[in-house]
């Protein structure tokens, strides 16, 4: 019968020895109990695992009692400054590690975030999950990331289960409103679960929400081209079954109707956010639209796309076509000429979504603070060379 302590699992992994006989893991209090019949293995653990220290060990060695160590280890405040330090310097020297499993089982909370996303290898949706990484970090929560290779797909009730089993404190659901993809979202599904926050999606009653404003920031970025002197401003539109497009085509309209244009279906083509479907899409516009004199892009990777069309149709960008994108990528800037585009403040939803849960999750066990927030960030322009 072995105490090693809880990282010798990787420590075992790490020795590459065969073993063929089947260990037993339990858990209880501070300790891991490993059964363990093979000799080899007992050497490993034997070579690899320190004597396992507990809350006790630390208490006796500074002086305190067991509970004053565990006040020090949860960070409450009703401590000493004196005693603090005497009993950190004696964590320190025994190297004491807490055990986060049994913290969480006293607690009720395993303090893990579950983050449901898809798409991460687009530049928004992964500035986005830094953000979340960063603000939990800070609130000392882990993350447990999943991610949908089918964002539209509605069937999400075994990954749900799953995190139900898991026992996280929240989710963040990080995949875009597309289609019907909403349709779990039910008040009795919801009341199986724990506290959640989604990102890109309408408002709606009862859910707390953060979402870029696409339509006020599609409605500058036209105001801005028609401020240019442009009067037949079309639009390279995202996949019109995603909740975001359908709100920067109606910034758009909006943006003409107030200056009284009309939004005719000629000045609209529709992409699928990649730097092809802009090609596609510009090839369209010209055919269709010959006299258009800007183009408002609903992501700036279909804005790439479209300046390729337009260099090599010899149209010069902007003084035959301006041209405006949305997001502002890193590489924005360096196109030719740099683009103008709609900044999203990305990093900033992915905070926030992790500050309003956090205020959920406290919410059940104090209640206060725990009303769903819907918060709209409102994107900025930066204009450059290619308006």
């Amino acid at each position: 019968m072995f105490q090693p302590t809880s990282d010798f699992v990787p420590a075992l992994l790490a020795s590459q020895i065969s073993i063929d006989k089947r260990l037993y893991l339990t858990y209880s209090n501070d300790n891991v109990v490993v059964n363990v019949d093979d000799c080899a293995v007992k050497a490993i653990f034997c070579e690899l695992t320190p004597m396992h220290v507990t809350l006790k060990d630390v208490a006796r060695h500074a002086g305190v009692s067991p509970k004053t160590v565990s006040r020090v280890v949860n960070n409450q405040s009703e401590i000493s400054p004196a005693t603090r330090a005497r009993v950190q310097a004696a964590i320190q020297e025994l190297g004491y590690r807490p055990n986060i499993l049994a913290r969480s089982l006293v607690n009720q909370r395993s303090n893990t975030i579950a983050v449901v996303a898809s798409g991460i290898e687009y530049f928004g949706p992964s500035r986005t999950l830094l953000g979340i990484e960063q603000q939990a970090n800070a609130f000392g929560y882990s993350l447990f990331l999943n991610l949908l290779h089918q964002p539209d797909a509605q069937n999400v009730h075994t990954l749900l289960n799953e995190l139900v089993a898991r026992r996280v404190d929240g989710i963040i659901w990080a995949v875009p409103e597309i289609g019907t993809n909403r349709a779990w979202i039910t008040e009795n599904t919801l009341a199986q679960l724990p506290p959640l926050v989604f990102l890109s999606m309408g408002a709606r009653t009862g859910l707390s929400i953060v979402a870029v404003d696409n339509c006020s920031g599609a409605q500058l970025a036209t105001q801005h081209l028609l401020e240019r002197g442009r009067t037949r401003v079309g639009i390279i539109a995202g996949p019109l079954t995603w909740w975001e497009a359908r709100e920067r085509v109606q910034g758009w309209k909006d943006a003409l109707a107030a200056a009284g244009l009309k939004a005719s279906k000629s000045l609209i083509a529709q992409g699928d956010w990649s730097p092809a479907s802009g090609e596609r899409a510009m090839e369209r516009l010209l055919a269709v639209s010959p006299k258009v004199d800007a183009v408002f892009c609903s992501n700036d990777q279909m804005a790439l796309g479209a300046l390729g069309v337009l260099h090599r149709a010899n149209v010069r960008v902007p003084q035959d076509i301006a041209l405006v994108g949305f997001d502002n990528i890193p590489e924005s800037e360096f196109f030719l000429p740099p683009l103008t585009t709609m900044y999203q403040h990305v990093i900033d939803i992915g905070r926030i979504a992790v500050q309003e849960l956090h205020a959920r999750i406290e919410a059940e066990r104090t209640p206060t603070n725990g009303t769903p927030q819907i918060t709209s960030l409102p994107p900025a322009l930066v204009v450059r060379a290619s308006s």
